[in-house]
Protein backbone atom coordinates (compact mmCIF):
# COMPACT_ATOMS: atom_id res chain seq x y z
CA UNK A 1 0.00 0.00 0.00
CA UNK A 2 1.05 3.17 -1.17
CA UNK A 3 1.37 5.07 2.64
CA UNK A 4 1.66 8.48 1.26
CA UNK A 5 -1.64 7.89 -0.19
CA UNK A 6 -3.54 6.69 2.79
CA UNK A 7 -2.63 10.09 4.84
CA UNK A 8 -5.35 11.53 2.16
CA UNK A 9 -9.26 11.69 2.48
CA UNK A 10 -11.39 9.03 0.53
CA UNK A 11 -14.98 9.75 -0.01
CA UNK A 12 -16.90 6.51 0.58
CA UNK A 13 -20.55 6.93 0.24
CA UNK A 14 -23.17 9.48 0.07
CA UNK A 15 -24.42 10.12 3.75
CA UNK A 16 -27.62 9.51 2.58
CA UNK A 17 -27.06 6.06 2.33
CA UNK A 18 -25.61 5.29 4.93
CA UNK A 19 -28.02 4.31 7.95
CA UNK A 20 -28.10 1.64 10.61
CA UNK A 21 -26.71 -1.02 8.51
CA UNK A 22 -23.31 -1.78 7.91
CA UNK A 23 -22.40 -0.45 4.32
CA UNK A 24 -19.33 -2.41 2.56
CA UNK A 25 -16.85 0.81 1.69
CA UNK A 26 -12.92 0.99 0.57
CA UNK A 27 -10.29 3.84 1.65
CA UNK A 28 -6.98 3.93 0.38
CA UNK A 29 -6.67 0.17 -0.52
CA UNK A 30 -8.20 -0.63 3.02
CA UNK A 31 -11.61 -2.48 3.64
CA UNK A 32 -14.15 -1.05 6.08
CA UNK A 33 -18.07 -0.71 7.16
CA UNK A 34 -19.78 2.21 7.97
CA UNK A 35 -22.46 2.80 9.73
CA UNK A 36 -24.61 4.91 12.10
CA UNK A 37 -25.12 3.62 15.39
CA UNK A 38 -28.29 5.54 16.04
CA UNK A 39 -30.75 6.72 13.62
CA UNK A 40 -29.87 9.72 12.19
CA UNK A 41 -26.77 9.68 14.71
CA UNK A 42 -23.00 10.22 13.37
CA UNK A 43 -21.31 7.99 11.05
CA UNK A 44 -18.38 5.60 12.62
CA UNK A 45 -16.17 2.98 10.54
CA UNK A 46 -15.33 -0.16 11.64
CA UNK A 47 -12.74 -2.61 10.03
CA UNK A 48 -14.34 -5.17 7.29
CA UNK A 49 -13.92 -8.00 9.62
CA UNK A 50 -13.93 -8.63 13.11
CA UNK A 51 -11.23 -9.07 15.32
CA UNK A 52 -12.38 -13.00 16.32
CA UNK A 53 -13.08 -15.28 14.16
CA UNK A 54 -12.64 -12.92 10.83
CA UNK A 55 -16.28 -12.61 10.08
CA UNK A 56 -17.16 -9.53 7.55
CA UNK A 57 -19.09 -7.08 9.73
CA UNK A 58 -21.05 -5.99 6.26
CA UNK A 59 -23.22 -8.62 8.04
CA UNK A 60 -23.70 -7.50 11.30
CA UNK A 61 -26.57 -5.55 12.94
CA UNK A 62 -27.02 -2.59 14.93
CA UNK A 63 -28.24 -3.01 18.61
CA UNK A 64 -28.39 -0.54 21.51
CA UNK A 65 -26.08 1.60 19.82
CA UNK A 66 -23.67 -0.65 18.91
CA UNK A 67 -22.19 -3.07 16.13
CA UNK A 68 -22.98 -6.48 16.66
CA UNK A 69 -20.72 -9.19 15.21
CA UNK A 70 -23.61 -12.19 13.63
CA UNK A 71 -21.40 -14.98 14.40
CA UNK A 72 -20.63 -14.79 17.82
CA UNK A 73 -22.27 -11.50 19.09
CA UNK A 74 -19.21 -9.14 20.20
CA UNK A 75 -20.23 -5.97 20.27
CA UNK A 76 -18.30 -3.08 19.25
CA UNK A 77 -19.28 0.86 20.18
CA UNK A 78 -18.59 4.08 18.26
CA UNK A 79 -15.13 4.91 19.84
CA UNK A 80 -14.13 1.24 18.06
CA UNK A 81 -13.83 -0.10 21.71
CA UNK A 82 -15.13 -3.82 22.13
CA UNK A 83 -17.63 -3.20 25.04
CA UNK A 84 -18.76 -7.23 25.41
CA UNK A 85 -18.02 -10.68 24.47
CA UNK A 86 -20.97 -12.90 25.11
CA UNK A 87 -19.07 -16.05 26.18
CA UNK A 88 -17.22 -14.49 29.09
CA UNK A 89 -20.23 -13.48 30.42
CA UNK A 90 -21.81 -10.04 31.66
CA UNK A 91 -18.75 -9.39 33.82
CA UNK A 92 -16.28 -10.62 31.85
CA UNK A 93 -13.67 -8.03 30.31
CA UNK A 94 -12.87 -8.02 26.67
CA UNK A 95 -9.31 -8.64 25.83
CA UNK A 96 -7.32 -5.45 24.44
CA UNK A 97 -6.57 -7.39 21.14
CA UNK A 98 -10.58 -7.41 20.71
CA UNK A 99 -10.86 -3.38 19.73
CA UNK A 100 -10.64 -2.92 16.07
CA UNK A 101 -8.82 -0.82 14.45
CA UNK A 102 -10.58 1.52 12.01
CA UNK A 103 -9.95 4.44 9.73
CA UNK A 104 -8.01 7.35 11.58
CA UNK A 105 -10.85 10.08 10.59
CA UNK A 106 -14.33 9.93 9.68
CA UNK A 107 -15.78 12.72 8.60
CA UNK A 108 -19.27 13.43 7.16
CA UNK A 109 -19.28 16.30 4.59
CA UNK A 110 -20.68 18.14 1.65
CA UNK A 111 -23.68 15.29 1.63
CA UNK A 112 -20.34 12.90 1.49
CA UNK A 113 -18.91 10.12 3.86
CA UNK A 114 -15.35 11.17 4.11
CA UNK A 115 -12.46 8.11 5.72
CA UNK A 116 -9.08 9.21 6.12
CA UNK A 117 -7.02 5.33 6.57
CA UNK A 118 -3.74 7.54 8.00
CA UNK A 119 -3.27 10.74 10.11
CA UNK A 120 -3.77 13.54 7.87
CA UNK A 121 -3.19 17.48 8.30
CA UNK A 122 -6.06 18.69 6.50
CA UNK A 123 -9.78 17.71 6.42
CA UNK A 124 -12.16 16.75 3.61
CA UNK A 125 -11.93 18.75 0.72
CA UNK A 126 -15.02 20.56 -0.89
CA UNK A 127 -15.82 18.52 -4.09
CA UNK A 128 -15.95 20.58 -7.27
CA UNK A 129 -18.09 17.85 -9.14
CA UNK A 130 -19.37 14.18 -7.94
CA UNK A 131 -16.51 12.66 -6.14
CA UNK A 132 -15.05 9.70 -7.56
CA UNK A 133 -15.73 6.51 -5.23
CA UNK A 134 -13.92 3.40 -5.41
CA UNK A 135 -15.02 0.32 -5.02
CA UNK A 136 -14.84 -1.74 -1.84
CA UNK A 137 -12.03 -3.80 -1.74
CA UNK A 138 -11.95 -7.80 -1.52
CA UNK A 139 -11.91 -8.30 2.26
CA UNK A 140 -8.85 -8.44 3.77
CA UNK A 141 -6.57 -11.92 4.28
CA UNK A 142 -5.02 -12.70 7.34
CA UNK A 143 -1.61 -12.25 7.62
CA UNK A 144 -0.43 -15.23 8.37
CA UNK A 145 -0.47 -19.29 6.80
CA UNK A 146 -3.74 -20.30 6.46
CA UNK A 147 -4.76 -24.31 6.21
CA UNK A 148 -6.58 -24.48 2.97
CA UNK A 149 -8.25 -27.25 0.61
CA UNK A 150 -5.24 -27.49 -1.18
CA UNK A 151 -2.62 -27.68 1.83
CA UNK A 152 -0.17 -30.38 0.64
CA UNK A 153 -0.37 -32.01 3.33
CA UNK A 154 -3.83 -33.40 2.61
CA UNK A 155 -2.91 -35.42 0.15
CA UNK A 156 -1.35 -38.03 2.87
CA UNK A 157 -4.84 -38.44 4.42
CA UNK A 158 -7.97 -40.28 4.17
CA UNK A 159 -10.87 -38.13 2.13
CA UNK A 160 -14.54 -39.41 2.06
CA UNK A 161 -15.66 -39.27 -1.51
CA UNK A 162 -19.21 -40.39 -1.99
CA UNK A 163 -21.69 -41.81 -0.03
CA UNK A 164 -21.76 -46.19 -0.78
CA UNK A 165 -25.25 -46.22 -1.88
CA UNK A 166 -24.47 -43.55 -4.61
CA UNK A 167 -22.23 -45.77 -6.20
CA UNK A 168 -23.77 -49.02 -7.57
CA UNK A 169 -22.52 -52.07 -8.94
CA UNK A 170 -21.31 -51.63 -12.41
CA UNK A 171 -21.75 -47.77 -12.46
CA UNK A 172 -19.28 -44.82 -12.00
CA UNK A 173 -18.77 -41.58 -10.89
CA UNK A 174 -16.89 -38.42 -10.93
CA UNK A 175 -15.53 -36.51 -7.61
CA UNK A 176 -13.59 -33.48 -6.69
CA UNK A 177 -11.02 -34.16 -4.55
CA UNK A 178 -7.69 -31.45 -3.43
CA UNK A 179 -8.66 -29.40 -6.32
CA UNK A 180 -8.48 -32.77 -8.92
CA UNK A 181 -11.05 -35.03 -10.67
CA UNK A 182 -11.24 -38.74 -9.75
CA UNK A 183 -12.95 -41.64 -11.62
CA UNK A 184 -14.69 -44.13 -9.19
CA UNK A 185 -16.19 -47.27 -10.73
CA UNK A 186 -18.16 -49.97 -8.60
CA UNK A 187 -17.32 -53.50 -10.14
CA UNK A 188 -20.04 -55.93 -10.54
CA UNK A 189 -18.53 -57.72 -7.59
CA UNK A 190 -18.97 -54.78 -5.34
CA UNK A 191 -15.07 -53.58 -5.64
CA UNK A 192 -13.97 -49.90 -5.88
CA UNK A 193 -11.43 -48.30 -8.06
CA UNK A 194 -10.17 -44.98 -8.67
CA UNK A 195 -8.80 -43.08 -11.71
CA UNK A 196 -5.92 -41.84 -11.45
CA UNK A 197 -4.30 -44.62 -8.85
CA UNK A 198 -4.44 -43.29 -5.33
CA UNK A 199 -2.53 -44.74 -2.27
CA UNK A 200 -5.60 -46.30 -0.84
CA UNK A 201 -9.62 -46.70 -1.18
CA UNK A 202 -11.69 -48.35 0.91
CA UNK A 203 -15.42 -48.91 2.19
CA UNK A 204 -16.24 -47.26 5.82
CA UNK A 205 -18.83 -45.97 7.82
CA UNK A 206 -21.17 -45.95 4.79
CA UNK A 207 -18.41 -43.64 2.88
CA UNK A 208 -16.20 -44.64 0.29
CA UNK A 209 -13.05 -42.91 1.46
CA UNK A 210 -9.59 -42.21 -0.74
CA UNK A 211 -6.27 -41.55 0.26
CA UNK A 212 -3.94 -39.27 -2.55
CA UNK A 213 -0.87 -41.04 -0.78
CA UNK A 214 0.14 -43.07 2.02
CA UNK A 215 -1.93 -41.49 5.10
CA UNK A 216 -0.42 -40.38 8.43
CA UNK A 217 -3.50 -39.60 9.89
CA UNK A 218 -4.90 -42.22 12.44
CA UNK A 219 -7.80 -43.76 12.69
CA UNK A 220 -11.24 -42.70 13.48
CA UNK A 221 -13.28 -44.66 15.46
CA UNK A 222 -17.16 -44.13 15.80
CA UNK A 223 -18.40 -46.78 19.03
CA UNK A 224 -21.75 -45.84 18.34
CA UNK A 225 -22.09 -47.11 14.74
CA UNK A 226 -22.16 -50.86 16.51
CA UNK A 227 -24.23 -50.06 19.57
CA UNK A 228 -27.70 -51.54 18.90
CA UNK A 229 -28.82 -48.70 21.21
CA UNK A 230 -28.31 -46.22 18.21
CA UNK A 231 -30.45 -45.76 15.01
CA UNK A 232 -28.47 -44.07 12.17
CA UNK A 233 -29.52 -41.81 9.59
CA UNK A 234 -27.59 -39.86 7.01
CA UNK A 235 -28.46 -36.22 5.94
CA UNK A 236 -28.24 -35.73 2.17
CA UNK A 237 -24.79 -34.39 1.30
CA UNK A 238 -24.16 -30.80 1.37
CA UNK A 239 -21.46 -28.77 -0.76
CA UNK A 240 -20.48 -25.44 1.58
CA UNK A 241 -18.90 -22.64 -0.61
CA UNK A 242 -15.40 -22.28 1.36
CA UNK A 243 -12.66 -24.13 2.68
CA UNK A 244 -13.14 -27.07 5.67
CA UNK A 245 -11.21 -25.84 7.48
CA UNK A 246 -13.28 -22.79 8.96
CA UNK A 247 -16.15 -25.24 8.29
CA UNK A 248 -14.44 -27.45 11.05
CA UNK A 249 -13.91 -24.40 13.48
CA UNK A 250 -17.75 -23.75 13.42
CA UNK A 251 -18.70 -27.38 14.22
CA UNK A 252 -16.41 -27.20 16.83
CA UNK A 253 -17.43 -24.31 18.83
CA UNK A 254 -20.29 -23.81 20.81
CA UNK A 255 -19.94 -19.94 21.24
CA UNK A 256 -22.26 -19.23 17.61
CA UNK A 257 -24.76 -21.25 19.07
CA UNK A 258 -26.98 -18.48 20.48
CA UNK A 259 -26.44 -16.59 17.51
CA UNK A 260 -26.17 -18.74 14.33
CA UNK A 261 -28.79 -20.98 15.28
CA UNK A 262 -31.13 -18.59 17.10
CA UNK A 263 -33.89 -19.37 15.32
CA UNK A 264 -33.40 -23.29 15.76
CA UNK A 265 -31.77 -24.44 19.30
CA UNK A 266 -29.88 -21.03 20.05
CA UNK A 267 -30.08 -19.42 23.42
CA UNK A 268 -29.38 -15.93 22.87
CA UNK A 269 -30.17 -15.34 26.76
CA UNK A 270 -27.30 -17.78 28.36
CA UNK A 271 -24.69 -16.91 25.64
CA UNK A 272 -21.84 -17.31 28.74
CA UNK A 273 -19.36 -20.46 28.05
CA UNK A 274 -17.28 -22.18 31.11
CA UNK A 275 -14.42 -23.05 28.62
CA UNK A 276 -13.94 -26.79 27.45
CA UNK A 277 -11.77 -29.16 29.11
CA UNK A 278 -9.41 -29.99 26.23
CA UNK A 279 -7.50 -33.79 25.97
CA UNK A 280 -4.80 -34.17 23.14
CA UNK A 281 -4.86 -37.09 21.53
CA UNK A 282 -3.02 -39.13 18.49
CA UNK A 283 -4.11 -37.48 15.41
CA UNK A 284 -6.07 -34.38 17.24
CA UNK A 285 -8.05 -34.11 20.25
CA UNK A 286 -11.12 -34.38 22.68
CA UNK A 287 -13.16 -31.91 24.19
CA UNK A 288 -15.90 -31.72 26.61
CA UNK A 289 -18.59 -28.30 26.84
CA UNK A 290 -21.78 -28.00 29.13
CA UNK A 291 -24.18 -25.45 27.62
CA UNK A 292 -28.28 -24.24 27.58
CA UNK A 293 -29.99 -25.26 24.26
CA UNK A 294 -33.71 -25.23 23.18
CA UNK A 295 -34.65 -29.60 22.76
CA UNK A 296 -37.87 -28.98 20.51
CA UNK A 297 -38.04 -32.86 19.62
CA UNK A 298 -38.14 -34.35 23.22
CA UNK A 299 -41.92 -35.43 23.24
CA UNK A 300 -42.58 -34.69 26.88
CA UNK A 301 -42.22 -31.24 25.83
CA UNK A 302 -45.33 -31.08 23.86
CA UNK A 303 -47.16 -32.55 27.24
CA UNK A 304 -45.23 -30.09 29.39
CA UNK A 305 -43.09 -32.58 31.41
CA UNK A 306 -40.18 -31.00 30.63
CA UNK A 307 -39.08 -27.69 29.51
CA UNK A 308 -37.90 -26.66 26.13
CA UNK A 309 -34.60 -25.25 27.58
CA UNK A 310 -32.37 -28.01 28.71
CA UNK A 311 -28.57 -28.97 29.73
CA UNK A 312 -26.67 -30.41 26.95
CA UNK A 313 -22.94 -32.12 27.27
CA UNK A 314 -21.35 -32.10 24.20
CA UNK A 315 -17.94 -34.28 23.26
CA UNK A 316 -16.40 -33.16 20.66
CA UNK A 317 -13.89 -35.89 18.74
CA UNK A 318 -11.82 -34.25 16.22
CA UNK A 319 -9.07 -36.48 14.12
CA UNK A 320 -6.99 -34.84 11.28
CA UNK A 321 -7.66 -33.73 8.96
CA UNK A 322 -11.51 -32.80 8.91
CA UNK A 323 -13.04 -35.83 10.34
CA UNK A 324 -15.59 -34.62 13.54
CA UNK A 325 -17.36 -37.03 15.93
CA UNK A 326 -20.13 -35.00 18.34
CA UNK A 327 -21.56 -37.05 21.11
CA UNK A 328 -24.71 -35.10 22.73
CA UNK A 329 -26.17 -35.94 26.00
CA UNK A 330 -28.98 -34.75 27.02
CA UNK A 331 -28.68 -34.33 30.45
CA UNK A 332 -32.66 -33.86 31.81
CA UNK A 333 -33.82 -36.85 29.41
CA UNK A 334 -30.86 -39.32 29.19
CA UNK A 335 -30.82 -39.27 25.19
CA UNK A 336 -27.89 -38.97 23.23
CA UNK A 337 -27.46 -37.66 19.90
CA UNK A 338 -24.11 -38.46 17.99
CA UNK A 339 -23.09 -36.02 14.62
CA UNK A 340 -20.21 -37.56 12.45
CA UNK A 341 -19.07 -34.43 10.44
CA UNK A 342 -16.69 -35.82 7.54
CA UNK A 343 -15.63 -33.05 5.45
CA UNK A 344 -13.99 -33.54 1.67
CA UNK A 345 -11.88 -30.95 0.37
CA UNK A 346 -12.99 -30.46 -3.29
CA UNK A 347 -11.65 -27.09 -4.65
CA UNK A 348 -10.43 -23.84 -2.72
CA UNK A 349 -13.88 -22.69 -2.25
CA UNK A 350 -16.24 -26.10 -2.28
CA UNK A 351 -16.14 -28.37 0.44
CA UNK A 352 -18.70 -31.52 0.49
CA UNK A 353 -20.03 -32.16 3.44
CA UNK A 354 -21.09 -35.88 5.12
CA UNK A 355 -23.58 -36.10 8.38
CA UNK A 356 -24.55 -39.25 10.10
CA UNK A 357 -26.92 -38.86 12.98
CA UNK A 358 -26.95 -41.68 15.16
CA UNK A 359 -30.19 -41.10 18.00
CA UNK A 360 -30.78 -43.21 21.78
CA UNK A 361 -33.39 -42.53 23.38
CA UNK A 362 -31.76 -43.33 26.23
CA UNK A 363 -31.73 -45.92 28.92
CA UNK A 364 -34.39 -48.59 29.24
CA UNK A 365 -36.34 -46.58 26.48
CA UNK A 366 -37.13 -48.20 23.31
CA UNK A 367 -35.55 -47.42 19.81
CA UNK A 368 -36.32 -44.21 17.82
CA UNK A 369 -39.07 -44.47 15.73
CA UNK A 370 -38.64 -43.68 11.93
CA UNK A 371 -40.89 -40.75 12.35
CA UNK A 372 -38.99 -39.47 15.24
CA UNK A 373 -35.85 -39.94 13.16
CA UNK A 374 -37.08 -38.16 10.61
CA UNK A 375 -37.53 -34.90 12.46
CA UNK A 376 -34.27 -35.50 13.89
CA UNK A 377 -32.55 -35.53 10.28
CA UNK A 378 -34.87 -32.42 9.38
CA UNK A 379 -33.34 -30.73 12.39
CA UNK A 380 -30.14 -31.42 11.71
CA UNK A 381 -30.59 -29.87 7.88
CA UNK A 382 -31.59 -26.97 9.33
CA UNK A 383 -28.36 -26.55 11.43
CA UNK A 384 -26.58 -27.55 8.47
CA UNK A 385 -28.03 -25.13 6.59
CA UNK A 386 -27.49 -22.31 9.00
CA UNK A 387 -23.72 -23.35 9.44
CA UNK A 388 -23.26 -22.95 5.60
CA UNK A 389 -24.88 -19.85 5.73
CA UNK A 390 -22.45 -18.73 7.98
CA UNK A 391 -19.77 -19.84 5.49
CA UNK A 392 -21.10 -18.33 2.48
CA UNK A 393 -20.34 -14.70 4.07
CA UNK A 394 -16.98 -15.39 5.75
CA UNK A 395 -14.97 -15.41 2.29
CA UNK A 396 -11.79 -16.78 3.44
CA UNK A 397 -8.90 -18.69 1.68
CA UNK A 398 -8.82 -21.26 4.57
CA UNK A 399 -8.29 -21.42 8.46
CA UNK A 400 -6.17 -18.90 10.06
CA UNK A 401 -2.85 -21.25 11.46
CA UNK A 402 -0.97 -18.11 13.36
CA UNK A 403 -2.71 -17.01 16.50
CA UNK A 404 -1.89 -13.38 15.85
CA UNK A 405 -4.57 -13.13 13.26
CA UNK A 406 -7.23 -13.51 15.27
CA UNK A 407 -8.52 -12.97 19.10
CA UNK A 408 -8.57 -16.38 21.08
CA UNK A 409 -10.64 -16.09 24.33
CA UNK A 410 -11.46 -19.07 27.02
CA UNK A 411 -14.33 -20.56 25.25
CA UNK A 412 -12.04 -20.50 21.87
CA UNK A 413 -9.81 -23.09 23.49
CA UNK A 414 -11.41 -26.05 20.86
CA UNK A 415 -10.89 -24.06 18.21
CA UNK A 416 -7.20 -23.32 18.99
CA UNK A 417 -6.64 -27.11 19.81
CA UNK A 418 -7.66 -27.50 15.91
CA UNK A 419 -5.41 -25.08 14.63
CA UNK A 420 -2.75 -27.01 16.62
CA UNK A 421 -3.54 -30.37 15.85
CA UNK A 422 -3.65 -29.32 11.66
CA UNK A 423 -0.21 -27.93 12.48
CA UNK A 424 0.95 -30.98 13.70
CA UNK A 425 -0.57 -32.75 10.70
CA UNK A 426 1.21 -30.74 8.54
CA UNK A 427 4.20 -31.62 9.55
CA UNK A 428 3.75 -34.85 9.34
CA UNK A 429 2.81 -34.53 5.94
CA UNK A 430 5.89 -33.14 5.26
CA UNK A 431 7.82 -35.93 6.69
CA UNK A 432 6.01 -38.56 4.92
CA UNK A 433 6.29 -37.13 1.69
CA UNK A 434 10.33 -36.27 2.61
CA UNK A 435 10.71 -40.09 3.07
CA UNK A 436 8.60 -41.17 -0.47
Amino acid sequence: MDEGRTRDWYPVARAAEVGTTPVPVGAGGSAYVVVRLRPHGEVVAFPARCPHRLVPLAAGHVEDGRLVCPAHGWRFDGDGRCTQVPSLGPDGCPPPRADPRGPWGVEERHGWVWLAPEPTPTGPPRPGAEPAVAPAPPLPAPDGPVFDNLAPALAHAWHPVALSRELRPGGWSQVRLLGCTCNLARDHDGTVTVEPAAAGVRERLGLIWLAPAEPVDVPFEVPEAADRRYVAGWLPPVRSPGPAGPLADTFLDATHGPFVHAATIGTPDRTEMTPPRVIAEPGGFSSVQEQWVDNPLDPEVATGARPLRQRRRTTYTFRAPFRLRLRQEFLDTGAATTLLYLLQPEDLDSTRVYTCLLVSAGPGQPLPTPAWMAEQVALQRRLLAEDVRSQETLAISGLPLDPRDEVHVPADRSGVALRQALCEFMAAGRRQHAAA
